[in-house]
């Protein structure tokens, strides 16, 4: 499992240069949607940066225990949790992210639509909360963020089913968070000196493929037993 973990955090961190043009234009947003007499006192703005993050990383943390949950027992029910079936679908998954990020497949932002839906509802939620003056607010701020249409977290979702549990669901989709929060933490402190550089083709590029060579691996997890069977023998 500790396999399954450095996979979604890899898969965050290499994803989170393709987020800088829907997510990083919102992290840096946020900072101008807190309260001036917060915006008055540079040092604060990390920790209300964090909680915005924080609050991102929890919702996904909750649609990963959701979707996982609920999707593993229904292949359960249907006899369709084989390993195999479930190995191949992460790697498609991660093969079309990597694809996307790289410029590669567009036609993939499609899936964004699926969201939509649900995006208008909590949508207005977040309205409510701005301007941001305290710490819980940024965080709630965030749990209503972690819910914007993005297809590279409902590929990272797709993956969290080939865990075929809940918690296990749930520490995916957290630790695919933590993976983004670098990247983002970092751009909604310092946006106009980050963004420019790390935003080229070449660099996206460069993310696809990282995240192209991560995709054998959920094949490689569900036969590990066999596969240290045989180096054993």
């Amino acid at each position: 499992m500790t396999a399954e973990w450095t996979v979604a955090f890899l898969l965050g961190l290499f994803s989170s240069t393709h987020c800088l043009g829907m997510c990083g234009g919102i992290a840096g947003a946020l900072t101008f949607s807190l309260a001036p007499e917060v915006r008055q006192h540079p040092q604060r703005l990390p920790a209300f940066n964090l909680a915005y993050n924080a609050g991102r990383i929890g919702s996904y943390t909750i649609a990963g225990g959701l979707a996982a949950g609920g999707a593993g027992a229904v292949l359960a029910s249907l006899g369709a949790s084989d390993p195999l079936v479930m190995g191949s679908l992460g790697a498609l998954s991660l093969t079309a992210v990597g694809l996307h990020i790289a410029g590669w497949f567009p036609r993939f932002a499609r899936i964004e639509t699926l969201g939509r839906p649900l995006w208008q509802h909590l949508e207005p939620l977040g309205r409510r909360l701005l301007p941001v003056r305290r710490l819980p607010h940024a965080y709630a701020f965030g749990m209503v963020w972690g819910w914007l249409p993005c297809g590279l977290v409902y590929a990272a979702l797709a993956y969290s089913l080939t865990t075929e549990s809940a918690w296990r669901g749930a520490l995916f989709m957290g630790f695919f968070g933590l993976g983004t929060l670098p990247m983002l933490f970092t751009v909604g402190v310092m946006a106009s000196h980050i963004v420019p550089r790390l935003r080229t083709p070449a660099v996206r590029r460069l993310a696809g493929v990282l995240i192209i060579g991560l995709a054998p691996l959920p094949l490689a997890l569900a036969h590990w037993e066999d596969i240290m069977k045989g180096i054993a023998s």
